[in-house]
């Protein structure tokens, strides 16, 4: 498969192209992309209280499909040039939840919707403690994200996601990596 044209349709906050693409049988085809970075989220966790830091807040995609526009997730978001995804991850902790985070567990770099964004995520788990809340999070101010932090026991977080209640499919990854890593925190 190989890339033989590209045309710029918009450039904003992201980037959409139109691609045209050799296929590896000869066919050739266009492809919509939208391209605006790679991105990283963490899961943070206190296993001596057994809760995870999460982040509520309204999306786009949910409200445009006609479903409840508010969505539970893992924070996240873009890595800016000259971050790493694991600078990113504890920038993002601090800025969304509130929460200073040392040591990351890497869970996977995983492709967001790889049939149409060139988005990759570097996501992590991250143990924290009472202490490691040091800020009241939110968000960055000005970004008009309407970040509500939520502090939620992981046996609840089970229960969601076994009930289909976990609508975000990367806070899902990571609530299930946790539990396979982790399963003595969710009794």
């Amino acid at each position: 498969m190989k890339i033989i044209d590209r045309k710029l349709v918009y450039d904003g906050w992201g980037r959409f192209l139109l691609l045209t693409v050799r296929l590896d049988n000869g066919a050739v085809v266009n492809r919509q992309m939208e391209d605006h970075g790679q991105a990283a989220s963490v899961l943070p966790y206190d296993p001596d209280r057994r809760v995870a830091l999460l982040a509520r807040l309204p999306r786009a995609g949910p409200l445009f499909c006609g479903e409840d526009a508010q969505i539970m997730e893992a924070c996240a978001g873009i890595i800016d040039p000259g971050e790493t995804p694991e600078s990113a991850a504890r920038r993002e902790g601090l800025e969304e939840l509130g929460v200073r985070l040392a040591e990351l567990e890497p869970v996977s770099r995983a492709w967001a919707a790889p049939g149409v964004s060139s988005e990759a995520i570097s996501l992590y788990l991250a143990a924290y403690t009472a202490s490691d809340r040091v800020e009241a999070g939110g968000g960055v101010e000005g970004e008009n994200e309407q970040i509500e932090v939520l502090e939620l026991p992981l046996r609840d977080l089970a229960r969601m996601a076994d009930a289909g209640e976990v609508r975000d499919l990367k806070t899902l990854a990571m609530i299930q990596t946790l539990r396979v890593r982790r399963p003595d925190l969710f009794g």
